[in-house]
């Protein structure tokens, strides 16, 4: 049993999946244009606590998280730097799986990429206009939110709060301000980022993106939608209607889950206030991915959490403590203390405090309570090892799906895929509760 803040309701419920054979989550992913910052890198860790407690509850969990590869702001990434907006994403998206593997993330299921979905994000709104629910306008295709009376109801505004806090644009063309673009035409030398549609050369608008990839892996109709707190309003609420709004069977997320905000000393995070920090930065400067992780992991998800000096250094005590008291102890059974912690809306905070108390009980002389800490450092993601080689992305998403290819019987596909990791130089070992362990082979 799992307990959830829904921000659809504003209230902690009881999550009970539509198929409990198959949790499904989706999860805003990057938008793939320069290094994944600090806030960025919050939310990955948040979701990937989130998703290693479901996987400890249900027998399958189906995590999407996707990649924003087409966007105004790649686009004027390329434009400055003549670079090709291929070359930029491929960089970038290479980039944001090495920090994630750093900070011991697991990679998802799937990882869809907005550009090889372009086609049904057109099916969707080509739906939209059929229904009555957008419209045309000199090359652009818009969302009418008037037609949707429910538009709101995730982020609890006002008509006016909706208008001033969407940053419309403003343009003739739209029926209403709010009106949002599921579609927009190319412009003089958009080319790379342009597409053949029934309303011409062009491209999506950002939150069409997420509908249509949510919707491919997952159906009309799933679990739990996670992201940032910044993205309930105008994404996330953009996303509902126009899902809801194509398809009548389709009541889309049931459970919307957002973690909140990241400040650097208690400002908000800025290049224009120099306390812009990318996880790369930190890395390059000697922070271990494991404090980091540690350190989003001290702040309940849904509160704000400020990243400073004295938090980065109390961060990394910690993790000494951890190292000092444990030494070479290893456990990966799932320890029933800290999912509980983990069942009451991701308290985190709560199951670090646990584990600190399991410390000054080994301190004190009770080494038997050092197979209970060492499961619990696991079951977290907390990896002590020092200078430890960072996997692969492509390796651990190898080893996920070896995991549900055993998980769903496909013995061949299980087979096929350790002897892939083998050729790559890497072991899978197996556990009793079907969990397993990715390292390096040593010759």
């Amino acid at each position: 049993m799992i307990f959830l803040t829904n921000t659809l309701s504003g209230r902690k419920e009881k999550f009970t999946p539509i198929d409990e054979s198959n949790v499904r989550m989706y999860v805003c992913g990057p938008t793939v244009y320069d290094r994944a910052h600090l806030g960025n890198a919050r939310s990955a860790v948040v979701y990937d606590v989130l998703f290693r407690g479901l996987n400890a509850l249900f027998p399958k969990v189906t995590y999407v998280r996707n990649i924003t590869d087409v966007d105004d702001k790649i686009i004027a990434k390329s434009n400055e730097t003549g670079r090709s907006i291929t070359d930029i994403t491929e960089e970038m998206t290479g980039f944001y799986h090495q920090d994630l593997a750093a900070l011991n993330c697991l990679p998802p299921t799937y990882e869809p990429r907005a550009i090889a979905h372009i086609p049904h994000m057109i099916t969707i709104i080509e739906q939209l206009i059929c229904r009555g629910f957008a419209y045309e306008a000199e090359g652009h295709v818009l969302f009418a939110v008037d037609r949707f009376p429910e538009y709101g109801k995730l982020s609890k505004r006002s008509w006016d709060d909706m208008i001033a806090g969407a940053r419309v644009e403003v343009a003739p063309f739209k029926k209403n301000p709010a009106d949002f673009v599921l579609w927009k035409p190319a412009k003089a030398g958009e080319e790379e980022a342009s597409f053949s549609s029934p309303w011409g050369l062009g491209r999506p608008g950002w939150h069409i993106e997420c509908s249509a990839m949510s919707q491919e892996y997952l159906g009309n109709t799933f679990d739990i939608h996670g992201g940032g707190a910044d993205l309930t309003f105008p994404h996330h609420e953009n996303e509902i209607a126009q899902s809801v709004c194509a398809d009548d069977h389709a009541s889309y997320a049931k459970f919307w889950v957002h973690n909140g905000f990241l400040t650097v000393e208690g400002e908000k995070m800025s290049k224009s206030l120099g306390n812009f920090h990318t996880v790369h930065d930190l890395l390059e400067s000697g922070v271990e991915g494991v404090v980091l992780r540690y350190l989003y992991l001290t702040t309940h998800y849904r509160k704000p959490l400020d990243y400073s000096a004295k938090a980065l250094h109390d961060a990394r005590k910690a993790i000494e403590r951890f190292r000092e008291i444990l030494g070479d102890e290893v456990n990966n059974e799932v320890p029933s203390a800290i999912l509980g912690f983990l069942s009451d809306d991701l308290n985190t905070s709560m199951a670090l405090a646990y584990m600190h108390e399991l410390a000054s009980e080994i301190s004190k002389g009770d080494v038997g309570k050092k197979k209970e800490l060492a499961a619990c450092i696991s079951f977290l993601g907390i990896n002590l090892a020092k200078n430890s080689e960072v996997i692969p992305h492509e390796v651990l998403a190898m080893a996920e799906a070896r995991h549900q290819a055993r998980i769903n019987k496909d013995w061949m596909a299980a087979d096929t895929l350790r002897k892939k990791l083998s050729d790559a130089g890497y072991m899978v070992k197996d556990s009793l509760d079907e969990k397993y362990i990715v390292s390096k082979i040593i010759s």
